[in-house]
């Protein structure tokens, strides 16, 4: 890409299919918070060139969307949007770009971790393009909507609230629910159980 264009959801999926050449598969994709959008194109990307290639698609308190529809309209269902971190992000003076504030990060992504944990992992977040949150999924019930589903839903998640998440599962049925009480990164304070939530899925499945 050239100098100042911007990187898509498809620059992201292609990313990950070249991160996943040379390797065999077949693979279960996981995807965390938007990158379950990311996840589902990769899925889709995988079914049509290799059917079989894909084995699970699992959402960890990830965007789960319908083709077509976008975040910002899956929040509207709910009634009220929901703020999460919007209300946090600093802009860039060119307004192309966010920031999230470590403090706020760490209050609204990672409040159910270890302080220091929810600092450090606050620390590595990265400047985010403003559009890449109202990224519009696409992919076909042959390729994606094929493949075993795993939605992990938070119910103290403060960035995509558990209304939300229930939200995103009755307009894509289909995928077995798993559910831990913690925050929109149950990676950071439960580490053991959301690996066994995706080991247990995994061994069903591969």
């Amino acid at each position: 890409m050239a100098d100042g264009d911007c990187v898509t959801v498809d620059d992201m999926v292609d990313h990950a299919l070249a991160a996943l050449s040379g390797t065999e598969g077949p693979w279960i994709v996981v995807g965390h918070s938007g990158g379950g959008i990311v996840a589902t194109m990769v899925v889709d990307r995988l079914v049509a060139g290799q059917p079989g290639s894909a084995a699970g698609l699992v959402y960890l308190t990830g965007m789960m969307l319908p083709s077509g529809i976008g975040f910002p309209a899956a929040c509207k269902l709910v009634g009220a949007p929901p703020q999460g971190i919007e209300p946090f992000l600093q802009p860039t003076a060119d307004g192309l770009v966010t920031l999230v504030p470590p403090e706020a990060a760490a209050e609204i992504f990672f409040q159910c971790a270890d302080p220091a944990d929810a600092r450090a992992a606050a620390a590595r977040l990265i400047p985010q393009l403003n559009p890449n949150w109202m990224t519009v999924p696409h992919w076909t019930a042959e390729g994606a909507g094929s493949v075993p589903g795993l939605y992990i839903e938070a119910l103290q998640d403060r960035s995509m609230p558990i209304a939300v998440q229930r939200t995103m599962q009755l307009l894509v049925p289909g995928a077995r629910i798993e559910t831990i009480d913690t925050d929109h990164a149950p990676q950071l304070p439960c580490p053991d159980r959301a690996a066994y939530v995706l080991l247990d899925f995994a061994s069903g499945h591969l």
